[in-house]
């Protein structure tokens, strides 16, 4: 299979004129992005010296230079490391030393950490985007002679978020991508009419794989925000006519809050799309009834990232499903046994695909006990109905064993942001002498709302088991999340252990 950076020369062949990628400075034809990936993949093959293998830092925030790189990147055969912008520098540290990195190209912003960085590596060359010289436009760059590279070979290696321990260096491949897109353009029928608007962190694999890089595979057009703002958000899918958008729930929220929201004209949009954390049922219905087509689905960095998609057909009637398996993806749902389960019984989900890794980055005893006979078993538990739509239960290692039985966040969560006075909820599992581990339940109130612990205890009562109500509540006027919008529960750890040491 060829590398994806054809995708680019082909569509800069068949459709020149058509708009490929923009921002809010700057708008590309397939032509115009073309020209700009060669330049810089000569830059870093003939200028930088760089080979394939060799790991390419990258610290920025959304822009299309970020684009053109992991373009120019996969055309000369060397690895990607996306960098989270919202890390320290002991963070990024430990990327830069396991990747092994040999270059990092950032944006002017985040000069000062890099110079901190450059200080602890003194042997990694850094180059700032905006000082980077790329060769004048000529013919000899066009056609220059790049490898041809085998599209199985290392391309993206993307820090996973673990709860426990240091991130993994999950390893995606141009051919991980190009099934991920398959899959995508395939489930949801993008098309070289679409245009996505980019909402999420390129330094994620949700921002490249979720809708960027499908949508160039299609011949679409890309749209990059920047930094999320809901107006410039809203402002830019009238202007640009934006038909597909992808979001975690907290955008969507955002977007919805937003003044601008109900008189934005948002007729161009035919998918509203979330995922990377349960999105509430009340967030889902209010889009639909202004109107809005709101899907859901599911992935994670390890698959590229999609491994469930709601259909067209679906997502009015299968409200909180994340859909079934997109084409080229097979499921098992497994109990702890690797047993297969039964219809409406809980279990992990392992998938398996040509979408999925091989590897997790020189760490072969995680791999191993990730990947088996082929199977990614993702640590994350869900169910299925009697029509095969999956529904997600929560991770396997936030399960929660109070007196013996198992209890779900998730499900605690859902029935807490039921009741109208509660914004935002998270549960995690708290150390108890008594019975092992009990919930504590974290509560964000809407604006102008009260709410007691004991009503919050009612609301539950009413629907859970008693063994499942939170032992205490605690009201925060926010949540802590990471960068890709979701619920950082190390956070609220760390805060209740302050909070037992009187700090």
């Amino acid at each position: 299979m060829k590398q994806i950076s054809t995708w680019i020369e082909k569509r800069a062949s068949m459709s020149p004129d058509r708009l490929a990628l923009l921002d809010l400075r700057r708008r590309l034809t397939y032509f115009e992005m073309n020209n700009e990936m060669n330049r810089l993949a000569y830059y870093l093959r003939k200028i930088e010296m760089l080979q394939q293998g060799d790991r390419i830092g990258l610290y920025f925030n959304n822009r299309i230079d970020y684009i053109l790189l992991l373009f120019a990147i996969a055309k000369i055969g060397a690895v990607a490391v996306p960098l989270n912008t919202r890390l320290t520098s002991e963070e990024l540290s430990y990327q830069i030393t396991d990747s092994e990195m040999s270059m990092l190209i950032y944006e002017y912003e985040f000069h000062i950490t890099v110079q901190t960085l450059k200080n602890k590596h003194p042997q990694l060359t850094t180059r700032s985007i905006e000082s980077v010289t790329l060769p004048p436009l000529q013919e000899t760059y066009i056609s220059h002679d790049f490898p041809i590279i085998d599209a199985s070979t290392p391309y993206i290696i993307c820090y996973t978020s673990g709860t426990t321990g240091r991130p993994k260096g999950a390893v995606l491949t141009q051919e991980n991508m190009f099934w991920n897109a398959v899959n995508n353009c395939t489930s949801i029928d993008i098309n070289s009419n679409d245009s996505t608007l980019v909402l999420l962190p390129l330094f994620h694999i949700g921002g490249i794989g979720l809708f960027a890089f499908p949508t160039f595979f299609a011949g679409g057009a890309v749209a990059i925000l920047g930094k999320f703002d809901p107006k410039e958000a809203l402002n830019m899918i009238e202007k640009e006519q934006i038909s597909v958008i992808m979001g975690v729930p907290t955008i969507f929220d955002t977007i919805r809050k937003h003044n601008d929201f109900m008189t934005a004209n948002l007729s161009s949009v035919r998918i509203f799309c979330s995922g990377g954390a349960p999105c509430p049922k009340e967030l889902i219905e209010f889009y639909l009834h202004r109107g809005l087509p709101f899907y859901q689905g599911y992935g994670l960095t390890e698959a590229s990232p999609t491994v469930f998609m709601l259909a067209k057909e679906d997502y009015k009637r299968k409200i909180g499903s994340v859909g079934k398996p997109v084409l080229y993806t097979d499921i098992n749902i497994v109990d702890e046994n690797n047993n297969p389960v039964v219809v409406g019984e809980i279990g992990e989900l392992a998938v398996k695909g040509p979408n999925v890794i091989k590897e997790y980055w020189q760490l072969p005893a995680e791999t191993n006990q990730s990947i088996k006979d082929g199977w990614f078993y993702t640590g994350d538990y869900v169910k299925a109905d009697e029509d095969g739509f999956i529904y997600i239960i929560g991770r396997k290692k936030e399960m929660i064993i109070s007196g013996g039985e198992n209890v779900y966040p998730l499900e605690i969560e859902q029935v807490l942001k039921e009741d109208p006075a509660v914004d935002e909820v998270s549960v995690i599992g708290v150390s108890d002498e008594k019975w092992g581990e009990v919930p504590f339940a974290f509560i964000v109130v809407k604006d102008k709302h009260v709410i007691t612990e004991e009503q919050l205890k009612q609301a539950c009562l009413s629907k859970l088991a008693k063994y499942k109500i939170p032992k205490s509540f605690v009201i925060l006027s926010e949540l802590p999340k990471n960068a890709a919008g979701k619920v950082d529960k190390k956070q609220l750890k760390a805060l209740l252990t302050n909070v037992s040491k009187g700090e």
